[in-house]
């Protein structure tokens, strides 16, 4: 396993060095710094470990450039709440304070290498076209993704549709690697998560003294997209004030950030989603029709869990056998009762709800076989 440490204090990373030197089954190499690690890194790693707090670009704007190509465990002696939220949203899988021991590194490293083979071996496909993050086979799902397919070689906007947990970022994943913008980032911001106050410096991010706290210059996340794709998650909860700048942003291929006198060329191409009525919202003066009209130029309806019953017990598999590797459990399989169990029901909560019950199950259940009343499926009925 080839392992990129990104730490700017010499005497940590020296002694990560020599701690890891220690186990033959890791490569590792070490980057003084954010941009020198950009500079470095390619497809031979397979993880990324990275202190938070360096000059120049720190841990949380490294892991967004990186864009979800390589797994990423963060290590900081200054943890903040807020970072920590960064880093989950961003998929950050491990978050280690300092100072830590190398026994809980290397546990953490393990853990990550289990979850890889697993990932590698449900997403391995004959084919050229990378299907990463679909887990089952559908029907349905080749309908729309006959539609991803041709749309993923051009530029246009895409507006994804459907319920909440549908796997909306997923296709909007696959959308990415499978376009010509697939070795440039993918960022993905969900506009729900973010407080309406920091929405505008995010997207377009600011200049140092542009306000209060703004102790220096951000990237906004146009800018760490460039080249690549960006993904505007639950578009609809984007303020009003914010659209007719994201709509020129669009139009003009420009950004401005926050108390910056020049604009910015930018080069990304958009995927939005939501599960919300932007019709309705258009009504209720609450979403601007013209960025409608700007990003749906291709809209997919992703169809729900319920319509797409083919995939129900191929992913609960596939997450059953991910978690038994996550925890080092025996490989545990569904009992005749509880397929069915999964199969009648009608999945509010679509894929997300799935994989959370599956691997409740794969935790609570008391032998290697998952009986129906394990699933606690009845209770949700």
């Amino acid at each position: 396993m080839k392992i990129a440490i990104v730490e700017d204090d010499i005497n940590m990373r020296k002694s990560l060095e020599i701690a890891m030197s220690d186990y033959k089954e890791f490569e590792v190499q070490t980057f003084k710094h954010a941009k020198d690690a950009l500079k470095g890194l390619n497809n031979s790693f397979d993880l990324v470990i990275t202190d938070i707090n360096m000059p120049g670009m720190d841990g949380i704007e490294l892991v967004k450039e990186l864009g979800g190509r390589y797994e990423v465990i963060i290590m900081t002696g200054n943890a903040t709440l807020s970072k920590a939220i960064d880093s989950i949203h961003l998929g950050v899988k491990d978050f280690l304070l300092k100072p830590f021991d190398v026994d809980t590194l290397i546990g953490a490293i393990k853990r990550e290498s289990k979850v890889q083979t697993v990932q590698k071996k449900v997403t391995t496909s004959k084919t050229k076209k990378s299907t990463t993050g679909f887990l089952g086979k559908s029907d349905a799902l080749s309908k729309v993704l006959n539609i991803a397919d041709k749309a993923c070689k051009t530029d246009a906007s895409i507006l994804l549709l459907g319920q909440s947990g549908v796997g909306k970022e997923v296709f909007a994943s696959y959308i990415h690697k499978n376009s010509p913008r697939a070795k440039k980032p993918f960022i993905a911001i969900n506009m729900a998560a973010i407080p309406e106050n920091l929405i505008e410096s995010e997207l377009f991010g600011f200049e140092k003294g542009a306000f209060t706290d703004a102790s220096e210059a951000k990237a906004g996340q146009f800018e760490l997209a460039n080249g690549g794709t960006l993904f505007l998650d639950e578009i609809g909860e984007m303020p009003y004030g914010v659209q007719a700048k994201l709509l020129r942003a669009l139009q003009e291929k420009e950004v401005r950030r926050l108390g910056a006198s020049k604009s910015i060329k930018i080069d990304i191409r958009v995927v939005s989603a939501t599960n919300a009525n932007i019709d309705e919202k258009i009504k209720d003066g609450l979403f601007r029709e013209d960025l409608y009209y700007r990003l749906n130029t291709i809209p997919l309806h992703i169809p729900p869990l319920k319509e797409r019953k083919d995939e129900i017990l191929q992913i609960a598999e596939a997450t059953c056998k991910a978690n038994c590797e996550k925890y080092s459990f025996n490989l545990k399989v569904f009992s005749t009762e509880a397929k069915s169990e999964l199969l009648d029901y009608n999945w509010p909560g679509n894929i997300r709800e799935l994989i959370s019950v599956v691997e409740r199950s794969v935790i609570l259940s008391e032998t290697d076989e998952i009986q129906k009343d394990e699933l606690f499926l009845n209770v949700r009925k």
